[in-house]
């Protein structure tokens, strides 16, 4: 419990600092794309070659139920609760959205972090493994999310202060997600099928459009790349 709480919040704190790279207009925002690419394989090959056999184990019937539940929420709250959903480099600079556009996109990512944590903490109640391919799997894309959340606020027509603090939300719901876990294990059951789908879901459609909209194949090499980084750490890490 208390390893996945520490990764819990410094996965949080890379939303933070995702919402601090929004307000500093002097940061080199372009690296944010490196993240996504990167993350997105890895959280792929994560969901895929971890999450969902480990899943299996525990119900071959219900699993891929609750792992097309998981996907099916996640494409839910992005097209109707936050249908102004964006991950990546978009700050929103030119436009200006309602303030209530910017509180429903909190809303929508903080489901999502809780599922994060949900993530985390399932993982490390089936094996310290698959807790810490999770966490890395996570950790990748929180910077991301984070910069979104904070980018939205901000045009939203709310202050700079209000931006990182709309990331900070998202810190303290990926946290309740650990603690969910944690707190009642048996609840693995379900969350660790649900999340899996919910990180097929990130990674298939929030990241990967993002990586196909960059020219080139260099963002299609790092996505390549990431996934191969998964396969090193299974390869040469004990299991």
């Amino acid at each position: 419990m208390l390893v996945s709480l520490i990764l819990g919040a410094i996965a949080g704190f890379a939303n933070i600092f995702g919402g601090m790279v929004a307000v500093r207009r002097n940061w080199p925002r372009h690296y944010l794309r490196y993240f996504i690419s990167l993350g997105a394989g890895f959280m792929m090959a994560v969901a895929l070659l971890d999450m969902l056999p480990e899943s299996l184990k525990f119900s071959p019937r219900w699993t891929p139920v609750l792992v097309l539940a998981g996907y099916c929420i996640t494409h839910l709250i992005e097209h109707t609760i936050t249908p102004h959903f964006h991950v990546g480099e978009e700050t929103h600079a030119e436009e200006f959205l309602h303030r209530h556009t910017g509180y429903s996109v909190l809303l929508g990512l903080s489901v999502h972090a809780i599922f994060d944590g949900v993530a985390i903490a399932s993982g490390f109640v089936v094996s310290t493994w698959l807790g810490w391919l999770i966490f890395i799997a996570i950790f990748l894309h929180k910077i991301p999310v984070g910069f979104t959340v904070a980018s939205v606020t901000l045009a939203s027509g709310r202050s700079r202060t209000a931006a990182v603090l709309s990331a900070s939300v998202l810190a303290a719901t990926t946290i309740a997600g650990v603690l969910a876990i944690s707190l009642i294990p048996s609840w693995v059951r379900v969350g660790l099928p649900v999340s899996a789908g919910v990180t097929m879901y990130v990674a298939a459609t929030d990241l990967l459009p993002e990586v196909n909209r960059e020219p080139g194949i260099r963002m299609a090499l790092v996505f390549l790349l990431g996934v191969g980084v998964f396969l090193l750490i299974r390869l040469l890490a004990p299991v």
